[in-house]
């Protein structure tokens, strides 16, 4: 017995790699995220932000859309609302054209990094969805500058309020367009 438990650890010493004399040294870890409040990249990813929401406040336009990657997307309230930056571009557009877009402001922002990739959340204040949430994902370009390759757009429901909410958005909604940023 004790000579097949000996063939069987050579067995399954040979089929993981070999002997004893080489070591394969474990693949190296991915880089932990880094979270640091108040960071040169924390403070980044806040005049980007920053000056996102303030070019849609200001109906500027190209401005609004060049903070995006080119692959970027948009997530909007709506569970229908998934945009491309051109999509996007195309639904926003006459909003900005008419001189009026949208305001939201950031009232706390917190941002992760690893390399080249910053995800973040902000609350936000808006005068017209009133407490919204932000989230999203900003990866560095090849000029060093941070796009946004996607962004989420939430209405928070409070947890109270949930089964309420949940009864209205469960029953069929009669064919509409997408709500208005």
């Amino acid at each position: 017995m004790r000579h097949a438990a000996a063939l069987l650890f050579v067995l399954l010493a040979s089929a993981c790699g070999g002997s004893n004399t080489e070591s394969t040294p474990p693949p190296a870890a991915p880089p932990a995220p880094v979270s640091t409040p108040g960071a040169p990249q924390d403070q980044e990813i806040a005049r980007v932000l920053d000056d996102w929401h303030a070019a849609a406040a200001q109906a500027n336009e190209e401005r609004y859309f060049a903070h995006f990657a080119p692959y970027g997307v948009f997530l909007g309230t709506d569970g229908k609302e998934r945009w491309t930056v051109a999509e996007f571009r195309a639904y926003a557009h006459p909003f900005f054209a008419r001189g009026r877009a949208w305001s939201f402001r950031s009232t706390r922002r917190a941002s992760t990094f690893v390399k080249d990739v910053a995800w973040f959340d902000e609350d936000l204040d808006t005068p017209n969805l009133g407490p919204a949430r932000g989230s999203g994902v900003l990866v560095r370009d090849d000029k060093s500058a941070w796009k946004i390759a996607q962004y989420n757009l939430s209405v928070p429901i409070p947890n109270e309020r949930f089964k309420d909410v949940k009864e209205l958005i469960s029953k069929p909604a009669p064919s509409t367009p997408a709500p208005t940023p």
